[in-house]
C-alpha cells in the first residue's frame, strides 16, 4: 500500500543534507590582497598605500556590482543554483579587482631603473620619479596667451624669469612627460602646457610644476587644475587676464603686487582658496554660487560685490569674479 500526502514514495532515498551553508571567498580574497599590498609597501619604502585606499575605494563598489549582477542572472539562468556555493560572482570580481591592484602597485619596480638608457635631456632622481627642466624664449611676441592644463599635483607659478618661461618639472614615469608648446603668429605667442598621463595606474601622484614666467608683455593665463594645490604669485608680471578653473584641492593666488589693469576669473571646484589682494591698487569683487562661505577681510560690500578703500581711485584696478564650488574662499586686502 502506497501512502498519500506525503508527496515522496516510500523507501525512496532522501537528498543529502548539507553540512552548513559554504561561506563566500570575498572575504578572504581582500585579506590576502591587502596583505599582499601591504607587503609591496613594506618591501618598497618609496611606495604608499595609502592613495590607492583613499582615491580608489570606490572601485570595490564597483566590482562587487557587477558580481551581484551575475549573481542575479546566474541565479534566473540556472534555477538549481545554489546561493551558499562558494564561489561567486562577486567573489570573482574582488579577485580581478585585487589582482589589478596588486600588479598597479608593483609597477614602479619596472622603469628606467631596470637598464634601459634615459631619454635625452631627462634623468632619475629615484627609481621611479623624472625631473626634467625647460626654457622657452619670447621669439618676438609682444603678447602672450598661455594655457596650462596639469590634471593632478602641485604646481608653484611665479614672475622673475629672463626669458618667458623658465620650468622645471618632477613626475612619476606613469604620470607622463608634460609637453611645452609655443608658437608665434604674428605679434602674438601661444604658450601651451599639457600632461597625458602614459597609462592608467593607482599609485601615489608624484607631480610637481615650477614654472617662472617673465618677457615683459601683456600676459593671459588661463589654468585648468585637476586635483592638487596650486600657488600662485604674479609679482614681475605683465599681466592682464587671468582665468583659473579650480578641481580638488587648494588654490593659493598672491595679488599684492599687480600694478596694471587685471580681469581675473575665478570657477571654484572642491576645497579652498585663499587670494590676496594690494592695497594701493583698486579692487573689485563679485562672488556667487557655490557651496560654502566667503570670507572677507579688509573689504566692504558694495551692493552686490567687496571693495576695497582704494577701489575707484587708482588708475589701476582689478576685477575679480568668484564662482563659487564646495569649499571656503577667503579674500584677504592688505591694510
Amino acid at each position: 500500500m502506497t501512502e498519500t500526502g506525503t508527496g515522496t514514495e516510500a523507501g525512496a532515498p532522501k537528498a543529502p543534507q548539507s553540512n552548513g551553508r559554504r561561506r563566500s571567498l570575498a572575504g578572504p580574497i581582500i585579506l590576502i590582497g591587502l596583505g599582499v599590498i601591504f607587503l609591496i609597501a613594506t618591501l618598497r619604502p618609496d611606495f604608499n598605500v595609502w592613495p590607492i585606499l583613499a582615491s580608489y575605494w570606490p572601485l570595490i563598489l564597483i566590482f562587487i556590482g557587477v558580481g551581484q549582477i551575475w549573481d542575479y542572472y546566474w541565479r534566473h539562468s540556472h534555477p538549481g543554483y545554489s546561493s551558499g556555493r562558494s564561489f561567486s560572482g562577486t567573489a570573482a570580481a574582488l579577485f580581478l579587482l585585487v589582482l589589478l591592484c596588486i600588479l598597479a602597485a608593483w609597477h614602479g619596480r619596472r622603469g628606467w631603473a631596470d637598464g634601459r638608457p634615459w631619454p635625452e635631456g631627462r634623468h632619475w632622481d629615484s627609481a621611479h620619479e623624472m625631473h626634467d627642466t625647460q626654457s622657452v624664449e619670447l621669439q618676438g611676441a609682444k603678447s602672450v596667451h598661455a594655457d596650462l592644463q596639469m590634471p593632478a599635483g602641485t604646481l608653484i607659478l611665479s614672475g622673475g624669469s629672463s626669458r618667458l618661461l623658465d620650468a622645471d618639472f618632477r613626475y612619476d614615469e606613469a604620470e607622463g612627460r608634460p609637453g611645452v608648446d609655443y608658437q608665434v603668429t604674428g605679434d602674438h605667442g601661444t604658450l601651451n602646457l599639457t600632461q597625458n598621463e602614459s597609462h592608467t595606474h593607482f599609485a601615489g601622484r608624484e607631480n610637481d610644476w615650477n614654472l617662472r614666467f617673465g618677457g615683459g608683455v601683456p600676459l593671459d593665463l588661463k589654468l585648468d587644475m585637476g586635483a592638487g594645490q596650486s600657488d600662485l604669485r604674479v609679482d614681475g608680471l605683465n599681466l592682464t587676464n587671468l582665468e583659473v578653473n579650480m578641481g580638488a584641492g587648494e588654490l593659493h593666488l598672491d595679488l599684492t603686487e599687480q600694478k596694471s589693469n587685471l580681469r581675473a576669473d575665478i570657477e571654484g571646484g572642491v576645497g579652498s582658496a585663499t587670494i590676496r589682494l594690494p592695497r594701493d591698487v583698486g579692487v573689485r569683487v563679485e562672488a556667487s554660487g557655490g557651496l560654502g562661505s566667503i570670507n572677507a577681510h579688509g573689504l566692504q560690500r558694495d551692493g552686490d560685490a567687496y571693495v576695497n578703500a582704494a577701489y575707484g581711485k587708482t588708475p589701476a584696478s582689478i576685477d575679480l569674479t568668484i564662482e563659487g564650488g564646495v569649499g571656503e574662499i577667503n579674500l584677504v586686502a592688505e591694510h
